[in-house]
């Protein structure tokens, strides 16, 4: 793996707006990898914005010079750090066999992913944060295009599989001997286990589904503890997750 950029964001037909950025990998250095992924997301998502968030997003990129507060509003999409029950969207450059594949990932909606880029570059030291907040401004104004000899691949159902651990990535994030637990499940299935902290090796049985939800509905409800903030968001998407799995229950 050469460069990875990982959003994590609000399913497509949820509701609510939420954003964050998770475990990325963009070197700036050699080849600049990490650049290129940033500017090559932006130049695949920013056409398809509404003009509301088109016409805003050269200005969220001056105001990212001097960092980002999280959590804030941006794009009415709400920046935070807790990725609890978001999707996510996992944009990377790989070497296959010798050839260098850029990889989108588009199963989700434009705005998180641009966004994600956004944060990812304002989380960097200052002077690697304006290069790349600069090279995101030019994707913006041009028909970007990759380095020579880049492949590009994009995904259209996500990538429900371990990813490839970085080089000084913590212990346990890749898979132990190559094996993906999840490979073959469904993106939304995915999502829906872990938001009711199951696995990709539990039956989904009704019942179990039932019991799960009815534990963290209890444990997310401000009636039992819980704080008030993010509670309903919370309880949207266990309810979603659960209506999701009942449908592929035994």
């Amino acid at each position: 793996m050469l460069a990875e950029l990982n959003v994590r964001h609000t399913r497509r037909h949820m509701p609510t707006r939420r954003v964050a950025v998770e475990d990325s990998y963009l070197p700036f250095g050699g080849a600049a990898h990490g650049l290129v992924l940033l500017q090559a997301v932006v130049a695949e998502f920013a056409p398809l914005l509404d003009e509301e968030r088109a016409e805003a997003l050269p200005d969220l990129l001056t105001e990212a010079r001097d960092g980002l507060s999280v959590p804030s509003i941006a794009l009415r999409y709400r920046l935070q750090t807790d990725v609890h029950g978001l999707d996510r969207s996992r944009h990377r450059v790989v070497e296959e066999y010798g050839t260098r594949v850029l990889e989108l990932d588009v199963h989700g909606r434009a705005t998180p992913q641009i966004l994600g880029a956004v944060m990812a570059a304002a989380a960097m030291p200052s002077a690697p944060r304006r290069k790349a907040l600069g090279a995101l401004g030019r994707a913006l104004g041009l028909e970007w295009t990759p380095p020579p000899g880049m492949v590009e691949r994009r995904l259209l159902h996500g990538l429900p599989v371990a990813r490839p651990a970085p080089p000084g990535a913590r212990a346990g994030s890749a898979p132990r001997n190559g094996h993906d637990s999840w490979k073959g499940v469904p993106t939304e299935t995915r999502w829906a286990l872990e938001t009711l902290d199951l696995g990709p090796g539990d039956d989904i049985q009704r019942a179990v589904v039932q019991r799960q939800f009815r534990e963290l509905l209890r444990a997310a409800h401000p009636d039992h503890g819980a704080a008030d903030a993010g509670a309903a968001d919370r309880i949207a998407e266990l309810t979603e997750a659960r209506h999701v799995l009942l449908r592929v229950s035994s």
